[in-house]
């Protein structure tokens, strides 16, 4: 199918997309309440993590579930237009995403993933507990 936009609009779309979203900011406000510190996106690690917590040698990514392609989740469907572009676009994303995973796992990384859907208003809490529990255990 084609796409419904021009390649100027699509341009104009994604260029609006930002690196920082509310799910990353309600987990580094959770994280920061806990007295937890991190360092926000470093470039010095696979895939510049969202949130690294060095003492507990963690890193945290908080997926969006359509752009990482959370599966099973109905907002990971991909767009019915322009397919052609869609489908290798959000494929790269997820394998992308598995080689980040394995380099930081291989480095002594322990990596959360934190998908956009865990953080609905009837998730979060018990999202943002086993989160802490995970970051703990790991530590402990």
């Amino acid at each position: 199918m084609m796409d419904n936009h021009t390649e100027e609009q699509r341009h104009n779309n994604m260029s609006r997309i930002r690196s920082s979203s509310g799910p990353e900011e309600l987990v580094r406000r959770y994280l920061f309440s806990q007295g937890m510190r991190f360092r926000k996106n470093d470039p010095r690690y696979a895939g510049k993590p969202d949130i690294v917590l060095p003492k507990y040698k963690t890193v945290i990514f908080i997926n969006g579930c359509f752009w990482h392609q959370h599966k099973g989740c109905r907002k990971a469907a991909v767009p019915k237009s322009n397919t052609e572009y869609w489908i290798p676009k959000l494929q790269r994303n997820v394998q992308r995403d598995e080689r980040n995973i394995k380099i930081l796992s291989e480095e002594g990384w322990h990596v959360i993933v934190i998908w956009e859907c865990m953080l609905a208003k009837d998730k979060i809490d018990e999202t943002l507990s086993r989160l802490k529990e995970d970051i703990l255990q790991e530590a402990g």
